[in-house]
């Protein structure tokens, strides 16, 4: 049986309508000040942001290429683990929308055989709802992240992404942020290395090889996720900006928001139904999407959730204090 979203993409699709309205509170004791020591302050400037070439996927929203204007900020140089994130849940007790929803979307490759027939995205027949499938079992009741504490964690919200976000006393990157940030001091570019996906042979991100979804390669080290540091870091020092994880941002999504946003620090429309999640995933490849770019973008719901959708952080940078 399959089930479509409504609204976001194949790539990271939406619990749709047949969720129910779940409300995720934003833990109301943070710690004392940021916690700014895994953060790399990215200097203000302009840059060119968006893409209009022969990937661009144009209905979402990729141009025209506009030029933006960002004051400094900082970021998280890697994203958020699940070791990180347990401590957050550990000290507040936050229950995800995964968790109060009783089930997440999964890769089908990463289910046992003989794993029970499950309901699958109309879109993305490689999706299935697994039942308990949550950040703490990433798979489902059966397994569990003992042997992934420096990988990235999945299966969070936008909401549960804000609510870890307020209790670091942190903030989630705009879109803007995001890219300027994934771009590394490079103007235009593909990658956050470059316009070459392989460069000599190398490996920089971790995205499917092989022939999706039924054979993966694994040439690139990782069948599911990848540590968080994995791969050499950008210009900026920071590591996987595209590839492994899609990344929530803290804006409301538009396909047209680039016609018309502001120049100077733009942080997305005043509302909307999906929020924007950036820089691809271990299940994107170039057979049905090239979303692994730096310039690519994509949405979901605020509660959805995916085996492949994680998060970092921003900060001010004028209100830092690094300790």
């Amino acid at each position: 049986m399959s089930e479509s979203g409504s609204g976001g993409s194949c790539c990271s699709p939406s619990r749709g309508e047949t969720a129910r309205h779940v409300t995720t509170a934003v833990p109301s004791a943070p710690p004392a000040g940021a916690r700014t020591d895994g953060m790399v302050r990215i200097p203000g400037g302009e840059f060119l942001m968006g893409a209009e070439d022969g990937w661009t996927v144009i209905g979402d929203g990729e141009g025209p290429v506009h030029r933006v204007r960002l004051a400094p900020f900082r970021i998280d140089r890697c994203a958020v683990s699940n070791a990180e994130f347990r401590d957050f849940t550990d000290a507040t007790g936050h229950i995800t929308d995964a968790e109060r929803y009783g089930w997440s979307f999964v890769f089908a490759g990463l289910l046992p055989a003989g794993f029970p027939a499950t309901r699958a995205v109309a879109d993305a027949p490689w999706l299935r709802q697994v039942h308990g499938a949550c950040w703490r079992h990433p798979e489902g009741p059966e397994s569990d992240v003992r042997d992934r504490a420096e990988h990235p964690v999945v299966h969070v919200s936008w909401n549960d992404a804000t609510a870890y976000a307020a209790w670091a006393g942190k903030r989630l990157p705009t879109e803007a942020e995001w890219e300027y940030a994934a771009r590394g001091a490079l103007e235009q570019r593909v990658f956050p290395w470059g316009d070459e996906l392989e460069p000599g042979g190398e490996h920089r991100m971790n995205v499917w090889q092989g022939s999706f979804p039924h054979h993966n390669t694994s040439a690139d080290g990782w069948y599911g996720t990848a540590p968080v540091t994995a791969y050499p870091p950008n210009g900026y020092g920071l590591h996987n900006m595209c590839g492994n994880v899609w990344e929530w941002c803290a804006d409301w999504y538009s396909p047209a928001y680039y016609q018309s946003g502001p120049k100077n620090d733009p942080r997305g429309p005043s509302n909307g139904i999906q929020r924007v999640i950036r820089g691809g995933s271990y299940l994107c490849h170039a057979s049905y999407c090239r979303r692994y770019r730096v310039a690519a973008r994509s949405s979901s719901s605020p509660d959805s959730s995916t085996g492949n959708q994680g998060f970092r952080c921003a900060h001010d940078d004028t209100l830092a204090r690094a300790r």
